[in-house]
């Protein structure tokens, strides 16, 4: 990875890596494109556009120091992903999906965010989703410039009712997130733990959550926590399974189970390939 400021923007020189399928693989839902193709995005109290150019991401008005002290973890730049995607190789289907798909890095998001944005995303699609998170942070998030909100915090929901949320059309999801944030904001749920505790510990810790479940849980260990051995298995992946992996998910995966996972249910999802078409209806 090479970093150069010009004039106002960062550009990182990264092979390998891909922008849109990263931030468009079902990971996060605070991400859209703009019209001239770029994308934009707000991770904390940070507004970002940013884009592709070949092996050049373009980071606009944004100063080394971001780009070092927020961005490059973010993206998870300093992670040898090429190291990863060679030792995943040895099985066919990640194989397959890797030369697909294997510009996905896994992003290091705000875990509370994480935690509430795949309380919403159960049983719906990714653009109500979208949509429930933007009429959140619209709400109950501070302005940052026109149009776009920080994430409210755990403590500012906890003190909202779901008679408040009403607004939001979250549905049945509504008590859940209630719940999550008095959890987290009373220090229920031990939090600084789940980066650390064994995986199953850390999934039922999250499981003391009204409205979180296996998945849900594995989502926000690997995309809030950056537990990257936690393994969702949503409807696309147990296709997946069923359809690759008859004896079980390789046990030489599991300590990278995570971004396989990502690899393969992108892989599947978005591949014209006629026979996993069929797989996939």
């Amino acid at each position: 990875m090479k970093v150069a400021l010009k004039g106002n923007n960062v550009v990182v020189t990264a092979p390998g890596f891909d922008l849109a399928a990263t931030l468009d693989c079902g990971q996060c839902f605070r991400w859209s494109q703009n019209e001239n193709g770029s994308i934009s995005g707000v991770f904390r109290d940070k507004f970002l556009t940013v884009t592709q150019n070949g092996d050049d991401i373009i980071f606009y008005d944004t100063t080394l120091d971001d780009f070092n002290d927020i961005w490059c973890e973010y993206f998870d730049f300093n992670t040898d992903y090429k190291k990863i995607k060679k030792y995943l190789s040895f099985d066919d289907t990640l194989k397959t999906a890797i030369t697909y798909t294997g510009g996905i890095h896994i992003l290091k998001q705000d875990a509370w965010e994480v935690i509430c944005s795949f309380i919403i995303s159960q049983n719906n699609n990714i653009p109500r989703i979208k949509g429930i998170i933007g009429r959140l942070c619209e709400n109950f998030g501070d302005k940052l410039c026109d149009g776009v909100y920080t994430f409210p915090s755990a403590e500012k929901i906890a003190s909202l009712t779901v008679e408040d949320l009403s607004g939001l059309r979250a549905g049945f999801r509504a008590k859940y997130i209630i719940d999550a944030a008095k959890k987290i904001s009373l220090r229920e749920i031990d939090m600084p733990s789940l980066y650390t505790a064994p995986l199953d510990k850390a999934q039922k810790e999250l499981q003391k959550i009204t409205g979180i479940g296996p998945k849900v849980s594995a989502c926000a260990l690997l995309f809030g926590f950056y537990r990257i051995n936690a393994f969702p298995v949503d409807v696309w992946i147990k296709k997946a399974l069923n359809h690759f992996y008859k004896d079980g998910f390789p046990k030489k995966a599991e300590k990278y189970a995570g971004i396989a996972q990502q690899y393969i249910f992108h892989y599947i999802r978005t591949c014209d390939d006629e026979s996993l078409n069929k797989l996939c209806k």
